[in-house]
């Protein structure tokens, strides 16, 4: 698989996105712009220009129709998909690290940082689709978690919970009042939760943290052992060496990719050989390494899956969109697990 080299950016990338047909491509980066790119052959169609600070998150809707993004300038800003155009701009007091669309296009949600004496949160906004510029400044609903602040958050199937990582690891899931619904105990991850992908149903998502893991989780409700119903029950763990930043589900196949990597700083202070920039295949069900493919020239920040499992695409601290479209091999290929002796 040779890459796609998309050079479109200046500084690093902080997220892709795919569209929900596959055929573009997303991209955020600190130099404050976002492109946006054919995904098979990589030619960039434009560019959504209005931030003054890092874009850290954006995504797009089922219909293509609306781009939200959130940046270091405080700011969550609605496009016009196809002709650029800035709709609307939210002001808030500190930055926007995460936002995503509700399975239905009729929300928002939007993760605000934790800093200079103002909490962390998570707004849901509705948002108004037949006139995209008349938007409410007033969130639908806030969620303030009380411990540690929310690094990702996620719509769950048929937009009924959100569920919301954090910074020391933990996870919860939150109802469409705004309210605590599921607290899970035990700590998910050791360290920060990094991203956060649904599966394509809403039932399951994957975490990635700093701790070199990742794990699949299943919305819930599950029958525990006592009978009970369980909430956010870990299904699968993935271990590497790296601290991970992304990782995502491929639909239909089971795998699961994960990309992450030491930074500059640690791989000179850690004495370590190099900085495990490669992308991770790990098959799912068997929870073992399957497959690695060259990354960048500096840890992957972010790992798109294409809706179709075409390719994935990565976001690298370089700068670089990477594009890679599987050859006929990895769909011919015998399942990875399967048996092959000769059935009787």
């Amino acid at each position: 698989m040779r890459p796609i080299l998309l050079s479109g950016h200046e500084r690093s990338l902080t997220q892709i996105k795919y569209n929900a047909e596959g055929d573009l491509l997303f991209s955020a980066s600190k130099d404050h712009v976002i492109n946006v790119w054919h995904s098979h052959n990589g030619e960039r169609l434009g560019t959504y220009d209005g931030h003054n600070g890092t874009v850290w998150t954006i995504d797009v809707d089922s219909t293509s129709t609306f781009l939200v993004s959130g940046s270091a300038d405080n700011m969550m800003k609605l496009w016009n998909v196809r002709t650029g155009e800035c709709l609307k701009t939210w002001e808030f007091t500190t930055a926007i690290k995460r936002v995503m669309w509700s399975e239905d296009d009729s929300k928002i949600l939007a993760v605000t940082e934790q800093r200079m004496g103002y909490k962390g949160a998570v707004r849901v906004f509705e948002i108004n689709r037949e006139a995209g510029a008349t938007q409410s400044e007033e969130p639908l609903i806030t969620i303030t978690p009380s411990g540690s602040k929310a690094t990702v958050a996620a719509w769950c199937a048929l937009d009924q919970y959100i569920v919301t990582g954090h910074e020391n690891g933990t996870l919860n899931l939150w109802d469409m009042d705004g309210e605590l619904f599921y607290e899970k105990e035990d700590r998910a991850h050791q360290e920060l939760i990094t991203d956060m992908q649904m599966s394509p149903d809403g039932t399951y998502f994957i975490t990635s943290s700093k701790d070199k893991s990742a794990k699949i989780w299943s919305v819930g409700p599950d029958k525990n052992a006592q009978g009970d119903e369980d909430y956010l029950t870990l299904i699968k763990t993935f271990t590497g060496e790296p601290p991970l930043n992304s990782a995502a589900i491929l639909p239909g196949k089971p795998y699961i990719i994960c990309g992450g990597g030491q930074e500059a700083m640690a791989v000179t202070t850690t004495g370590a050989r190099h900085g495990h920039f490669e992308i991770r295949f790990w098959h799912r069900v068997f929870e073992e390494e399957v497959a690695r493919v060259k990354g960048g020239f500096g840890p992957c920040n972010t790992v798109a899956v294409h809706p179709q499992t075409k390719g994935y695409a990565i976001g690298g601290e370089d700068g670089y969109v990477r594009v890679h479209h599987f050859d006929d091999d990895f769909f011919n290929a015998k399942p990875y697990g399967a048996s092959l002796e000769p059935e009787d």
